[in-house]
């Protein structure tokens, strides 16, 4: 028997590299979200009218059922008995297991501030669940404060620009996206959000709510009716850490995604995995490592030999219009293009590319990402070319023919 807590991306990868494996093993998926089974990065654009419930589903329920995957959904997964190889539920019921992936992922982070159970209209901006209500609880007067500008607060903010009348943006931080972007780079988001309508008190923090108003640690007092927690976020490590296992920041995992407790894998925004550019166990919380940490964990639950070894820092996105790649480390020797409103950053270091930074025109994008996910040696292609013009061509016939340019 095979049992995933959780419902997201790494529980989708785990399904698909079990049955990579083996075919007609029980599996089943527990949840404690009604609807699971959508992409988190997209809630932003169903509530701008881009995208649709139906198209966010990572797959069909006829995808589940061809699976043999039977689904308990609304329930949440209590305890985890590692002797036992049982999971306690919150419906009173327990499960066995032989194998268990815990994919739990993060919550949002809410820090204590004075006052703030005198605001009635607070939401956070994590899941569907949470996106409906704060899209509920808008009209066209709300004035709507966001407290944080990383990217949960910056995609809110793009999110719900045209259900509301004003939104503000408080963050600690001196800039907008400050653990993915540079300055000059923040910059460019900062002027795009603005020019949209968003205003920003930057370097600053709430000190105290009062119902519908915010006192900042400067003075500045903010008036608003919605306001939106996204500071930040925890990994949902209890189950593992409570029966025992290793935990740090996160769930402490294996190459092949196993956990310090026997016939326990973990995958996903819960855990701490490799990092390919820095060698180092850290927090990966970003889709594309989760969907491959998950299916790692899968094909190995289920007998096979897998190892995740090319996790790494990734985003692509955009804001109102301006996209941006990120990848990797800013810590080396910089190579800096700014033309035609768009800005490119790479880095270098021991031989090979770290890092990439890309707003406004990220066109090819996918072969600065290979680059540094397989840490490729800069001496064995033409990086001069591939500085200025990414294309295939700067690669070696070998290399071209293994289609390195196509990954993001």
């Amino acid at each position: 028997m095979y049992v995933i807590i959780g419902g997201s991306a790494a529980a989708i990868g785990c399904i698909d590299g079990i049955r990579q494996v083996d075919k007609h093993g029980a599996i089943t998926l527990v949840t404690d979200e009604a609807k699971f089974n959508y992409s988190r990065p997209l809630i932003s654009y169903l509530l701008e009218g881009k995208t649709t419930e139906e198209k966010m589903c990572y797959r069909s329920d006829e995808w589940f059922l061809q699976n043999n995957v039977n689904i308990i959904s609304g329930v949440k997964a209590q305890k985890l008995d590692a002797k036992a190889k049982t999971i306690a539920l919150s419906n009173g019921d327990t499960l066995p297991y032989d194998n268990v992936l815990i994919a739990t992922g993060s919550r949002p982070f809410v820090p204590p501030t004075q006052g703030y159970d005198t605001v009635l209209q607070k939401h956070t901006f994590m899941t569907l669940e949470s996106a409906k209500a704060l899209a509920a609880s808008l009209n066209k007067d709300s004035r709507v404060l966001i407290v944080g500008a990383g990217l949960t607060g910056v995609k809110c903010a793009e999110g719900i620009r045209s259900l509301c009348k004003e939104i503000t943006i408080v963050d600690l931080a001196p800039r907008v996206l400050p653990a993915v972007l540079d300055e000059k780079g923040s910059a460019m988001v900062q002027k795009r959000m603005e020019d949209n309508g968003v205003k920003f008190y930057l370097g600053d923090l709430v000190e105290k709510f009062d119902k519908t108003t915010a006192t900042l640690k400067s003075g500045t007092v903010l008036d608003f009716d919605v306001l939106v927690m996204a500071v930040g976020v925890r990994p949902n490590t209890q189950l593992v850490s409570d029966a025992g296992g290793e935990v740090n920041r996160g769930i402490i995992i294996d190459n092949a995604c196993r956990t310090t407790l026997p016939f326990v894998y973990s995958a996903g925004d819960c855990t701490e995995g490799y990092d390919a550019v820095s060698g180092e166990k850290r927090m990966l919380p970003l889709w594309p490592n989760a969907m491959l940490q998950g299916e790692t964990a899968g094909h190995n639950m289920a007998g096979g030999n897998a190892d995740f070894t090319q996790g790494m820092a990734i985003n692509a996105s955009g804001v109102f219009g301006l996209h941006m790649v990120t990848a990797g480390s800013y810590d080396g020797e910089s190579y800096v293009e700014e033309k035609d409103g768009s800005y490119k950053r790479l880095i270098t270091a021991d031989g090979v590319l770290k890092g990439v930074i890309m707003v406004g025109d990220v066109a090819r994008a996918g072969i600065y990402t290979s680059l540094i996910r397989k840490r490729k040696p800069l001496s064995e292609i033409d990086f001069e070319l591939i500085k200025e013009s990414p294309q295939l061509m700067a690669f070696s016939k070998g290399d071209r023919a293994k289609q390195l340019g196509g990954e993001v």
